[in-house]
């Protein structure tokens, strides 16, 4: 029986690096844990930022109370994605479409708090959503699209950011 490229290429570990680090903690090293975000609440636990139903006194005693990579984000005024809403149902229907970004965001933090709407204002007929992930921007215009019918077109750009537009017809 022979092997699948798969499990051939799975085998291979040529040119990976044995001392991974996350992308964080090359920046500022790593964190001791546990770590609580003092803006947040989010809990840095198996080097994963999570949002922990229930926290218990004992954790909050000995934690390290920091800013977590969102938080530090949006402060810093930095997203990696952004969707502009446009069209003649998106100026109609904006309360509609406020909820349903929030909808989306409120799920995608629920199991990774990292991913964020940074901010979402209006312009005239044009509202524009900055989020702290691409995927998070992805998701939403996709949800939009799904929801209210019209066009979602993706950009992504080489400094790691998505820009994404959803017209309505």
């Amino acid at each position: 029986m022979s092997e699948g490229k798969g499990l051939i290429r799975a085998g291979s570990r040529r040119g990976v690096d044995s001392k991974k680090v996350a992308p964080a903690e090359r920046v500022s090293g790593r964190l001791s844990e546990p770590t609580m975000c003092k803006r947040c609440g989010a809990v840095l636990s198996g080097r994963v930022w999570r949002n922990e139903g229930k926290v218990t006194s004992a954790q909050i005693e000995g934690a390290v109370w920091k800013e977590c990579p969102a938080c530090k984000q949006i402060a810093a005024g930095e997203y990696y994605g952004r969707v502009v809403v446009r069209g003649a149902l998106a100026a109609g229907k904006v309360d509609e479409i406020r909820k349903r970004i929030s909808n989306v965001e409120a799920q995608a933090r629920f199991t990774q708090p990292q991913r964020r709407a940074a901010s979402v204002e209006r312009d005239g007929i044009i509202m524009e959503v900055f989020t702290t992930s691409q995927k998070l921007a992805h998701r939403i215009a996709t949800e939009l699209k799904k929801a209210f019918g019209g066009k979602a077109r993706y950009e992504w750009s080489g400094d790691g950011t998505l820009y994404a537009v959803w017209e309505s017809d």
